[in-house]
């Protein structure tokens, strides 16, 4: 009985919703069911515990991807090998791309490791390449994602222009507030107040608030000696609170990071569906308040 009221309940929510859309990853699905309510069908590609990178759709994801009016993508990685394949399965899909009108940043930028033998010093620079996607982990950004959902709802089904406007100012003011919370929060650091993650997934944030993120991960690799000795002298000079990692990858180095520094290792990914409690935590254990 179970299984077929559920069918019954995933049948309804298609027959009675204006749009089916799809979405890669957990906040996206959050905002544009704040904007779309009980008139958009949002289905999820990307499910929780599961890394962007290298995500691979299920056949029954697949089916949903058919029949959706609209995919919203926000160009995290494994859109750029599936969206093509997409658009083929359902030439009718109206591709959208959320990060339209976001100025790009790019990956965090180096890690400066310098090691000293009584021979001579040597001096290294190791750099993430490329944009960084994570765009929605500011709230000036969420902003912009919200009006490009709305504008896109407004246009694919415009007797409900006025439901979308006011389930988007409402939207929008609660992104605002949580940034008036942020900033509450941060307010006793300093400028340029630097924390540690583990993948650099926090950039947009960190640039937001006037913060750097110190990330241990390099091009996708686990830091060598060296650099793991530069980044422990770093933390301890920055008196950094926490280290925050992401359940989608592993935490060894970062324990052993934190054992030697004596300070939390926080799991915290940038994928979670409740994204403005995420930051607001996020903030707290940077200014240690948590």
């Amino acid at each position: 009985m179970k299984k077929i009221a559920l069918t019954y309940l995933l049948l309804t929510s298609y027959i009675f919703s204006n749009i089916n859309a799809v979405v890669s990853i957990l906040p996206i699905q959050t905002f544009v069911k704040s904007i779309g309510g009980d008139k958009v069908a949002v289905s999820l590609m990307v499910q929780p515990g599961n890394s962007p990178h290298t995500y691979e759709p299920k056949p029954s994801q697949m089916v949903e991807i058919a029949k959706a009016d609209l995919y919203f993508a926000i160009d995290v990685e494994f859109e750029h090998v599936w969206l093509p394949k997409f658009q083929s399965l359902n030439p009718k899909m109206h591709l959208i791309d959320l990060s339209d009108n976001i100025t790009k940043i790019q990956m965090q930028g180096k890690h400066e490791c310098e090691a000293n033998d009584e021979h001579h010093s040597a001096h290294e620079e190791h750099k993430h390449e490329g944009q960084d996607p994570h765009v929605w982990t500011a709230p000036s950004n969420v902003k912009i994602i919200a009006q490009n959902i709305y504008h896109t709802l407004k246009k694919e089904d415009p007797v409900n222009a006025d439901y979308y406007k006011k389930n988007l100012d409402i939207f929008l003011a609660s992104v605002d507030e949580t940034d008036r919370q942020i900033i509450d929060i941060l307010s006793s650091l300093e400028e340029g107040q630097k924390f540690m993650v583990f993948h650099p997934s926090w950039g947009y944030f960190a640039k937001a608030y006037n913060m750097e993120q110190v990330a241990v991960e390099v091009e996708g690799k686990e830091p060598k000696p060296k650099e793991l000795i530069y980044l422990l002298k770093e933390a301890k000079e920055e008196k950094v609170k926490a280290i925050f990692t992401q359940p989608e990858f592993s935490d060894t180095v970062a324990k052993i990071i934190a054992k030697e520094l004596q300070i939390p290792v926080v799991k915290v990914s940038p994928l979670s569906a409740n994204w403005s409690e995420n930051l607001i935590n996020i903030a707290k254990v940077i200014a240690g308040k948590n």
